[in-house]
């Protein structure tokens, strides 16, 4: 039993057509480098940078993206190396399953549902916040009443500051739900419709941040920034410890970096084109992530940005900045929206790869012949994906998703240097520099930021782990086809 658990797969190389109609292979460079920074420019600027800000690292929270930054490029580097030799689109599940075995394949998968399913429910109610505010704008400027009720714009259930979780009298998040829908009809149709959308979105949303950075920076007063690093108040609130924690929350807003990962298989040269993507989107992010945390900190006092929409909080006290709102609100509905259509194009990949292995059922792995995407699973995982949204708050989703993917990205540091030992043959078209060093360096970085949650969201990983592990036991690994074929292998010498 142990031995099945511990099975690596070592063949990756099956012909796309094995199962059937295939992925179009559309994308090059520029259209992996857009989805990453599609995945990435979202709710960590618009929405996490201010509560992070706020409520642990003050004006520091630039120091809490450079460590982030600096944690996501440990990984991304290996990340780049893992996407050269297994240019499939299971993404960390299938490199885990080539360096750990199948039960911590299993459970980095799992966790892969936190960081693209779980993840695009965040980024869906951070819409929300936005959208309703675009609507309020929209209707003061015209003396229109524009809005919408409460019980159909929350989340009914919510936790309190002693992290119980209760009901709030909400019916659900409307708003939430729509946008999700409307993403997963545009995943079914195709993936080069969906990159194009993205593209579009991509273009318009960084054009926009560039500009609230050029214009906002005449405003700032340098001494919003005093002191840089505030005075503890205990619990990871201000000083080091703040930044620390800061660090761990702002990492939700680079988790999208790797999604380029997962069009591997829709990517003309994946070889090639799969590190550029993973690494320019990276750079480009966490370049606009520094700028826009100094502007927004610049521009008013860190404590008064701990709100649903903290970047039009910032302008709020700039009249002359008043019209900048309008752009930012748009941005903010483009940004986010991209982030869950990537996440929405992500998801269904990786269980596709899972259902091809065994671990889920077959409905997960069926290719539309005309669309040529994994269309029946694009419909569950968008539903599952809308019933999040519809029904839990950020705050539970949040730091819920930064866990599973810290955990993900441990595994794909420590893959790298254990397949550099035990396939050092393998054909590498791109390597890690000083391998030992930086997947070293990635794992404990991401060790520090795990050891800054609370006790809560721990408690909330090992129900999901168990969530998780019940599913595997009662039907990923009676049906795994790796262990199937050891099964086999007995009767077949004999």
């Amino acid at each position: 039993m142990l031995k099945q658990l511990l099975a690596r797969k070592t063949d990756f190389n099956e012909p796309d057509d094995t199962h059937g109609p295939t992925l179009r292979r559309t994308l090059g460079p520029w259209g992996l480098t857009a989805l990453g920074i599609g995945a990435v420019i979202g709710g960590g600027i618009f929405v996490i940078t201010g509560q992070a800000a706020a409520d642990h690292a003050g004006p520091a929270v630039i120091l809490s993206f450079i460590l982030a930054a600096i944690c996501s490029t440990f990984t991304a580097l290996c990340y780049a190396e893992f996407a050269t030799l297994i240019p499939v689109s299971g993404s960390a599940y299938s490199y885990a399953y080539a360096t750990l075995g199948e039960l911590m394949a299993w459970f980095i998968g799992w966790n892969l549902v936190l960081e693209y399913g779980v993840s695009a429910s965040a980024v869906a109610v951070s819409w929300t916040g936005y959208f309703l505010s675009l609507l309020q704008h929209i209707g003061t400027t015209f003396n229109m009443d524009l809005s919408l009720p409460a019980a159909l714009t929350n989340a009914p259930l919510a936790f309190t500051a002693d992290h119980q979780l209760v009901a709030t009298g909400a019916l659900f998040n409307l708003p939430a739900v729509v946008l999700i829908l409307l993403l997963t009809w545009i995943c079914y149709v195709g993936i080069r419709e969906s990159s194009l959308a993205n593209a579009a979105m991509v273009a318009l949303k960084v054009g926009l941040i560039t500009l609230v950075i050029v214009v906002g920076w005449r405003y700032v007063d340098p001494s919003n920034w005093t002191p840089f690093v505030p005075e503890s108040q205990g619990h990871y609130k201000y000083g080091w410890g703040g930044v620390l924690r800061g660090a761990a929350m702002v990492f939700f807003a680079y988790i999208g970096f790797e999604a380029t990962s997962v069009a591997a298989q829709e990517s003309r040269n994946p070889q090639r084109d799969l590190p550029i993507g993973i690494l320019a989107s990276l750079a480009i992010c966490t370049v606009l992530y520094i700028a826009m945390a100094a502007v927004m900190t610049g521009l008013t006092s860190y404590t008064l940005l701990g709100t649903d929409e903290p970047v039009v909080t910032a302008l709020h006290g700039h009249p002359q900045l008043e019209w900048l709102r309008w752009l930012v609100e748009v941005g903010a509905l483009l940004g986010l929206s991209s982030v869950v259509l990537v996440m929405i194009i992500a998801q269904p990949r990786i269980f596709m790869i899972m259902g091809r292995d065994g671990m889920l059922p077959k409905v997960f792995t069926r290719i539309h012949p005309r669309y040529r995407t994994p269309h029946l699973n694009t419909l569950i995982t968008g539903a599952g994906i809308a019933l999040l949204a519809a029904i839990f708050p950020l705050d539970v989703l949040g730091d819920l998703v930064s866990m599973g993917t810290l955990i993900a990205f441990m595994a794909v540091c420590a893959g790298v240097w254990i397949l550099r030992h035990t396939r050092p043959e393998l054909p590498r078209t791109f390597r890690v520099p000083f391998a030992p060093v930086v997947c070293t360096l990635g794992i404990l970085s991401c060790l520090a930021l795990l050891s800054t949650m609370a006790w809560y969201n721990w408690s909330l990983m090992i129900a999901w782990t168990l969530i998780g592990l019940v599913i595997y036991f009662s039907y990923g690994n009676r049906h795994s086809h790796l262990r199937g074929s050891m099964t086999d292998a007995p009767s077949t010498d004999a």
